[in-house]
């Protein structure tokens, strides 16, 4: 764990002179996007839950502006771009986590709670044609749970009319075992407590699947989608008595998203 958290330290300090190197100014001259939004959705309760409700997730991204084609998704976490060029970009990003209560769900009664807390690290895009762009994103958990986790991505995407574009790729999550442990760990007080089996997780792959999204240009810095993913657990997590027991190894998330671009220039 203290090497995988000295490697994402040592990348994001290397970015930070990379990018002013590249400018040939302050790293944080020119122009810049800071795109801010959220998404609604109908999709599971917690991860691996088979019950739905109604949730939120705020969408934040800041970037140069280019003359290259971007791409971005409401699965991003929030991002602050150091190093970028026509077909690549990297930078830190950093995630909320809302946390888990037995409140949540009849079927987290007996187990503990992971708190609210966030996951902060780096992310890498690449775009090997104008329209299509892989992501893959590395982050370090604090408070909520002390393991790291690993996002890929690949999204398609294409303008139908000027105002209107379709995207739809791959998805999968990767996580070390202190993620594991805090949401899906069960020790023996608690499968007394909640009958589950109790269940010692490692690191592993959590969940493969894919989305999709058709996103409306309102305005020039206005836009809006209607999104829809499935992600089938795997791994670490579907094997969990929560899971296998209570829960579902099929999870579809069916929302709206809506963002705001607000574009100005630092010198």
């Amino acid at each position: 764990m203290m090497r995988s958290r000295l490697l994402l330290a040592s990348f994001l300090l290397t970015l930070v002179p990379l990018r002013a190197s590249l400018a040939g100014e302050h790293f944080y001259s020119g122009d810049w996007s800071l795109t801010l939004g959220g998404s609604v959705a109908h999709g599971p309760e917690f991860d691996g839950a088979s019950g739905r409700k109604l949730l939120f997730s705020p969408i934040i991204s800041l970037g140069r502006q280019g003359q290259a084609t971007r791409f971005s998704s409401r699965n991003d976490s929030a991002g602050f771009s150091l190093l970028e060029t026509d077909a690549f970009r990297a930078g830190i990003a950093g995630k909320l986590v809302t946390g888990r209560r037995e409140e949540d769900s009849d079927d987290l009664k007996g187990l503990h709670e992971v708190d609210l807390g966030v996951e902060a690290g780096a992310f890498a895009e690449l775009y090997p044609t104008d329209n299509i762009r892989a992501r893959a994103e590395l982050r370090q958990g604090i408070r909520s749970h002390d393991g790291q986790v690993v996002d890929l991505a690949v999204d398609a995407f294409a303008d139908i009319t000027p105002d209107i574009r379709i995207s739809a790729g791959p998805r999968a999550t990767w996580a070390s075992k202190g993620y594991g442990k805090a949401y899906y760990g069960v020790d023996a007080a608690e499968s007394a407590a909640s009958g589950l089996d109790p269940y010692a997780p490692g690191s592993g792959w959590q969940s493969v699947g894919a989305g999709g999204a058709i996103t409306w240009k309102a305005t020039d810095t206005i836009d809006t989608s209607l999104f829809a993913e499935y992600r089938r657990m795997v791994g670490v997590a579907a094997d969990s008595s929560l899971v296998r027991q209570k829960g579902s190894e099929d999870q579809v998330t069916i929302g709206l998203s809506a963002t705001y671009r607000f574009d100005f220039s630092l010198r």
